[in-house]
């Protein structure tokens, strides 16, 4: 009777070890715990873009518990690939990575994005859209790059995506040509955003001069309501007959923007830019981070794209520098060069960064609404180069 006790209770023991975490642990798993803290730090007491950088730390945090794969995500039965869809037994972070899968959420926060959006600067000075469109240099700067070191096509225009400085639009183009770059390419994207001070300032001060960063622009005239509810409208038109792929995203954005300047949807405007956007950016995060576990991400991939990421930024900066220098030239010094850095699509934390370096030079020169324009155009921008990539046949 004693024995048999004493067997049954050795059961038990190794039944609660094999189920435990620390039995079914590997070392990327450890290895991608600490990535995540180091994100959440960043975050918490940096705060770095940490809207979605939190959220997909914590995702990251959560699947590279060992052990809490299977109860977070789900089984895979055995002998067929792990797809989405051939999960078993699914769990919270399966249904929470459906509006990734399906590509849902990026359109939902371009949404918000443009009910939070005045474009008022942009229709004022439509100039600007050359500078947007010169920001986007480091998208096809990355292509090639990405080509080079080896990446088919798809791969290569999911990596180059990240130039355009636009998370969401990162995810849209990834989860279509190459999801199982998915993570790498979020993290990486996300992370440079929040980088974007350390990363813009410098080439700012290096590619324009004492001068040129002290130009005043003259104010911007009024723009007219039937001029902004006309915009979205026409812009939704023109890029739909042209090049349809960046309707998703772009007619999204659109439509946010009519809800915010029809005057006539003042809930729904209330509900796009705060309680849809904040539970979207919430499921996007988690979703994301979940997908960043230690076997896929811990590989050579991971830091070819993170090079071709930063290279990618700069080169976006550099692009939107050099369209505004020329602008300056050809205005005879009507257009303060600084504003071109803002033509990459982090807004409006691009815009904001033009004025304050501008401040440094001239603590009186105001330049953010000058900046507002390239900076909107920018996310137009980076979900028509994003439309380009998905139309063509990789």
């Amino acid at each position: 009777m004693q024995s048999n006790l004493l067997i049954d209770f050795g059961s038990i023991f190794s039944n609660l070890w094999d189920n435990m975490g620390l039995s079914n642990g590997e070392w990327q798993n450890y290895v991608m715990l600490l990535i995540s803290f180091v994100l959440m730090f960043l975050a918490i007491v940096k705060k770095y873009e940490p809207m979605l950088l939190l959220p997909i730390a914590f995702g990251m945090f959560l699947i590279n518990l060992p052990g809490a794969e299977n109860v977070l995500w789900g089984t895979y039965p055995e002998g067929v690939e792990h797809t989405y869809d051939a999960v078993e037994n699914r769990g919270l972070l399966w249904y929470l990575y459906y509006g990734v899968d399906k590509v849902i959420y990026p359109p939902l926060i371009f949404l918000g994005i443009g009910a939070m959006t005045d474009f008022g600067p942009l229709i004022a000075n439509p100039k600007s859209m050359l500078i947007g469109a010169g920001a986007q240099l480091g998208v096809f700067i990355a292509l090639f790059g990405a080509i080079l070191l080896g990446f088919d096509g798809a791969s290569a225009a999911a990596t180059a995506i990240i130039g355009g400085a636009d998370g969401p639009t990162a995810i849209y183009v990834t989860q279509q040509l190459a999801k199982d770059l998915l993570p790498m390419i979020a993290i990486a994207a996300y992370s440079y955003m929040a980088l974007i001070p350390a990363i813009q300032k410098p080439i700012m001060r290096l590619l324009t001069t004492k001068k040129e960063r002290a130009i005043r622009m003259k104010p911007l005239r009024q723009v007219s309501k039937v001029e902004k509810i006309i915009f979205p409208i026409a812009v939704t038109l023109v890029v739909g007959l042209l090049i349809p792929d960046a309707v998703p995203l772009l007619g999204m954005l659109m439509l946010g923007n009519l809800f915010r300047e029809s005057g006539v949807v003042e809930r729904l405007s209330s509900q796009a830019q705060n309680g849809l956007m904040n539970t979207v950016t919430i499921f996007l995060g988690i979703a994301v981070g979940c997908k960043a576990k230690g076997d896929i991400f811990l590989t050579w991939d991971t830091i070819k794209i993170i090079g071709i990421g930063v290279v990618a930024f700069y080169c976006g900066t550099i692009g939107g520098l050099l369209t505004a220098k020329v602008m300056c030239k050809a205005t005879r010094g009507q257009i303060n060069p600084l504003i071109g850095s803002a033509g990459v699509s982090a807004v409006p934390m691009a815009a904001r960064i033009s004025e304050d370096v501008g401040r440094e030079t001239d603590p009186s020169n105001h330049l953010l609404m000058h900046a507002m324009g390239p900076n909107v155009a920018g996310v137009i921008g980076s979900a028509l180069a994003a439309g380009i990539l998905l139309s063509i046949p990789w």
